[in-house]
C-alpha cells in the first residue's frame, strides 16, 4: 500500500513538473510568434551589422566563442546593463537556444526598444563567423 501511495505521488510530481514546463515553454514560443523577432541564420547573418549585437550568455561561454562584432550583455545582468543599449536602433539577440533571447526580447520591448530581434536555433546552431577571446 505504501509503494502505490508513494508512486501516486511521484506520477503527480512528474505530471506538475511536465505540466509547468510544458506549459512555460508554450507561453515563450506564442510571446515569439506575437514579438516577431525570430530570424534563422541567413537573414540574421545579413542584417545584424546594422544592428547591436548582443550575447546573452555568461562570459565564459562568450570567450570560449562568439559570433564576430557581439557584445557581451548575460542575461543575469541584463536589466543592469540595458544601458549600454540605444534603444533607436535594432537589438539582436542570441544565446544557447533561443528561450532566453525571447525573454530579453519581452524586457527590452516593455523598456521601450522598438526593434529586437533573436536568432532562431541560438549560438548551438549558428554557421557564420565567430571569435575567441584570448586570454593573455
Amino acid at each position: 500500500m505504501e509503494i502505490v501511495s508513494f508512486l501516486n505521488s511521484l506520477i503527480l510530481v512528474i505530471a506538475i513538473f511536465l505540466i509547468y514546463y510544458g506549459g512555460s515553454w508554450l507561453y515563450y514560443r506564442l510571446r515569439a510568434k506575437q514579438l516577431g523577432g525570430e530570424l534563422d541564420n541567413e537573414q540574421f547573418e545579413a542584417t545584424m551589422r546594422k544592428a547591436q549585437l548582443v550575447d546573452l550568455r555568461e562570459k565564459k561561454y562568450f570567450d570560449a566563442g562568439h559570433i564576430l562584432g557581439a557584445r557581451n550583455l548575460p542575461y543575469t545582468q541584463l536589466k543592469m546593463l540595458t544601458s549600454e543599449l540605444r534603444s533607436d536602433l535594432p537589438v539582436y539577440l542570441y544565446e544557447q537556444g533561443s528561450t532566453l533571447s525571447i525573454r530579453a526580447a519581452l524586457k527590452l520591448k516593455k523598456l521601450g526598444f522598438q526593434d529586437v530581434k533573436w536568432l532562431k536555433k541560438g549560438f548551438n546552431e549558428w554557421n557564420g563567423k565567430t571569435k575567441k577571446t584570448t586570454k593573455l
